[in-house]
């Protein structure tokens, strides 16, 4: 389906000013997938579910019972309370495929990570949750790959900062979402 279209991120990055941990995904799915206006917003994507799980102990802690979305004004209340800044590594791609897999994305803009983190003077983590963002930020701090679950450090201006590397929160990726809430978990132990 490669019909060379370039696609503009959809949301704008979400920082607010206590941001200790900045997300970082890849793109966004096409709008038809999202059950909310907000990052990771696809339903079968398990960002919120290992989130509730951390946190609350509850994998559906943001799911709107009843229903097949995710409950946007508690997640932000929630990103906000804990210092969440998200946003992707790319802010422009071409879909080689009719979905979004990191496979099928061909980047064409990169985010202004650095950018990203001059507005963010408490950051102190940078999370990537799947292999192109991971590879975008090594590209970007010219920085050693963590391995899954691990971090490495990158010195950016007067600022060290842990760049973990997590497991994909979509189901395509083999694990499930108990197992990735233990991964995650070591960010807000050393956050602590």
């Amino acid at each position: 389906m490669n019909n060379n279209t370039i696609e503009s991120h959809p949301l704008q990055p979400f920082l607010p000013e206590n941001a200790r941990i900045l997300m970082l995904g890849s793109f966004p799915p096409k709008k038809e997938k999202w059950s909310m206006e907000f990052f990771y917003p696809n339903w079968i994507n398990d960002m919120w579910r290992i989130w509730g799980l951390v946190f609350y102990n509850d994998k559906h802690y943001f799911e709107i019972k009843g229903e097949k979305r995710f409950d946007k004004d508690k997640i932000v209340s929630f990103c906000k309370d804990e210092g969440f800044a998200l946003y992707d590594t790319a802010s422009e791609v071409i879909r080689l495929k009719d979905n979004a897999s990191d496979k099928f994305l061909e980047v064409v803009k990169q985010t202004d990570v650095k950018a990203l983190l001059d507005t963010l003077p408490e950051c102190e983590n940078i999370v990537t949750t799947g292999q192109k963002a991971t590879d975008i930020i090594i590209d970007i701090f010219q920085c050693e790959e963590p391995k899954v679950g691990e971090k490495t450090e990158i010195i950016y201006k007067d600022r060290t900062i842990n760049f973990w590397r997590m497991p994909s929160s979509s189901r395509a990726y083999p694990m499930k979402v108990e197992e990735k809430a233990e991964f995650y978990r070591k960010i807000i132990l050393k956050k602590r």
